[in-house]
């Protein structure tokens, strides 16, 4: 680590550490922000766009089905940051038990999967009045290391050795950064979850802006880090009631910019370069949830469209709202999603191809998959914004 990069003393200070480490430890919190016309109107754009997307969500017609996309692609984009590859379709496929090893990747898919799962249950924690707190972030961590990298680097446990941050080939000395060391690590924990726990006194947007940075920088696991990071800007808005539905997927907008995003997390450190942070983090929260806001009443028109065409077939009616969960399906899936025998589900697959909503997948006479296009384009379409540099 460079020490004369880090030029702010009031964002934090270089440690020597117990074992002879030079290390950052990041000022406590809240630090001062310059509230200037750009930071205003950034705010206000965020804040009217993520207020809209929380109201779409109030309107959702079968929440429990309809965020399933949502989670499912925040998951996969918010993990390909870091370097896995596991596709929307893969994902989708995944899901289907008779499809299982079809696909490639299952390192990659599993780590989605763990996304999807911690999630979940970090809502269910929330919804059942749970506040989030440094237990329930080691819980969460602990589901999403199951069975994937860093699985033995003490899943759910903040570490007790020094780790780094750097290319492939560095080590602690040569690391571009080098996070707080083990006997301070509890000391900055505890004052994050102090800010955490502290409201009304700042906007909620920028204050979920500064609680990422700061667990970004105090690196508090051996891995998974960035991952769960991002897992909790979605878990603090819903927490703070900025958010009805856990429908906004920010890593739409953090992945095809990723230099930027480690390179403004770094200069908080460096610079004390508050305001470029959080204008970043503003413009993605706008972004993503405008973004949300048109996928969302697309596929909820989609729904409509659907329902008014098969209205005439209850059993082919009944498996619409499940194709917005997973748009694959097959005879047995619709046998056990309808609780019906398998003459019957087949039938219900047939008067959904009949009015096209299906068409088959497969080209074989046995096993067949089937998938509803309309719905899987609308959830393929999250399309990437601008990558030019917010530096």
């Amino acid at each position: 680590m460079k020490i004369s990069d880090f030029r702010c003393s009031a964002s934090g200070q270089i440690h020597r550490s117990i074992a002879g480490i030079d290390t950052f430890v990041p000022a406590l919190l809240a630090p001062a922000i310059s509230y200037d016309s750009q930071l205003v109107l950034a705010l206000s754009k965020a804040d009217t766009a993520l207020s809209e997307l929380s109201g779409v969500g109030r309107q959702l017609p079968n929440p429990h089905v309809l965020i399933a996309p949502y989670l499912r692609q925040e998951a996969i984009l918010s993990s390909r940051i870091e370097g896995t590859r596991a596709s929307l379709s893969e994902m989708l496929l995944d899901e289907m038990d008779e499809f299982v090893g079809e696909a490639t990747g299952e390192a990659d898919r599993q780590e989605v999967r763990n996304y999807i799962h911690a999630m979940e249950l970090g809502i269910l924690e929330l919804r059942q009045g749970r506040p989030i707190s440094l237990n329930l972030v080691q819980e969460l961590h602990a589901q999403l290391m199951i069975d994937v990298r860093g699985k033995l680097s003490s899943p759910g446990r903040f570490r007790t050795i020094q780790n780094w941050i750097g290319a492939s080939s560095s080590d602690v000395h040569s690391a571009e950064y080098v996070p707080p060391p083990p006997e301070l690590l509890m000391d900055v924990l505890s004052d994050w979850e102090r800010f955490l726990n502290t409201s009304g006194e700042m906007p909620d947007l920028i204050q979920c802006a500064i609680l990422h940075e700061q667990f970004e920088a105090i690196h508090p696991f051996l891995d998974g880090n960035g991952r769960m990071g991002r897992l909790l800007i979605t878990l603090f808005l819903m927490e703070r009631g900025r958010l009805s539905q856990p429908l906004l997927y920010l890593s739409s907008y953090i992945e095809p910019r990723r230099r930027d995003y480690y390179e403004l997390l770094q200069r908080v450190r460096t610079d004390g370069a508050w305001d470029t942070w959080i204008r970043f983090f503003l413009d993605g929260v706008e972004q993503t949830a405008r973004q949300s806001v048109q996928q969302t009443k697309q596929l909820m028109d989609l729904r409509e469209d659907f329902r008014n065409r098969i209205r005439s077939k209850p059993k082919a009616l009944a498996l619409v709202d499940y194709l917005f969960g997973n748009p694959f399906i097959t005879a047995k899936r619709a046998q056990q999603f309808l609780n019906v025998s398998d003459p019957t589900a087949r039938a219900a697959i047939g008067a959904l191809i009949d009015f096209g909503i299906l068409t088959e997948w497969t080209e074989r006479s046995w096993r067949r998959l089937y998938v509803s296009s309309p719905v899987l384009e609308v959830l393929s379409a999250v399309d990437q914004p601008e990558t030019s540099s917010s530096l």
